[in-house]
């Protein structure tokens, strides 16, 4: 493992994808970070590095503004108890996952499906990767955010159109590449139970559950 511990790919992670977003900087709190965002529906957005029952009350009792999300590393059945009103279960199951870049950035996946062709910047730490089909249209892309060490993978993802033809395998193998190139050595991500599987296959390894939850809209007339 490229961490420590979790805590420590927690901040990684936390860094690397306000660097990727164009978020503020995180601030650092007892038990996690805060970090203003800045978007509709997402203004603002607490980590938990350390979650417990009476820090996510606190939190969510004292947060009662919609769009202001909370991230915390146990499952989803453990965290919605703990919940004040208002607040919900928001994007599915997740895990934090990390590996160490240069040997994942090594295993070579092949090349890119006939007719396909794949752009890549990179912009103040942050590369992306775009991959088209024949007729120019939107076929996968991703990002990573280089902080230091470490780096965030971030927005993977392949048009449904364009899935099962190895795309999202060659995206991340051109940033975490991009990334060794700029000093990586350690990467982290939050995924998805689909990216999960391709993650995986690539050499990453789950360090802990990741859930979202959001504190939504009051009910009208209240």
């Amino acid at each position: 493992m490229p961490f420590a511990h979790t805590a420590e790919a927690v901040g990684a992670w936390v860094h690397g994808w306000s660097a990727s977003r164009g978020a503020a900087e995180p601030v650092a709190t007892g038990s996690g970070f805060t970090i203003d965002v800045g978007l509709h529906g997402h203004v603002m957005r607490h980590v938990l590095h350390s979650a417990d029952e009476a820090t996510v009350r606190e939190i969510t009792e004292h947060s009662a503004a919609p769009g202001v999300w909370l991230k915390a590393f146990v499952p989803p059945e453990t965290l919605e108890p703990w919940l004040a009103p208002g607040w919900h279960l928001a994007g599915g199951p997740g895990h934090l996952m990390a590996a160490s870049l240069p040997g994942t950035a090594a295993r070579a996946p092949g090349q890119l499906p006939g007719g396909y062709r794949m752009t890549t910047w990179t912009r103040d730490g942050v590369t992306r990767a775009l991959v088209r089909g024949a007729d120019g249209s939107f076929a996968a892309r991703g990002q990573i955010a280089v902080t230091g060490h470490t780096s965030v993978v971030d927005q993977v993802e392949t048009d449904p159109a364009h899935q099962r033809r190895g795309l999202g395998r060659l995206v991340m193998h051109r940033l975490t590449a991009a990334a060794v190139e700029q000093g990586a050595t350690a990467g982290v991500l939050g995924a998805t139970p689909q990216g999960r599987t391709l993650y995986e296959a690539m050499g990453w390894r789950v360090l802990a559950p990741l859930t979202s939850v959001l504190r939504g809209p009051d009910p009208a007339g209240t």
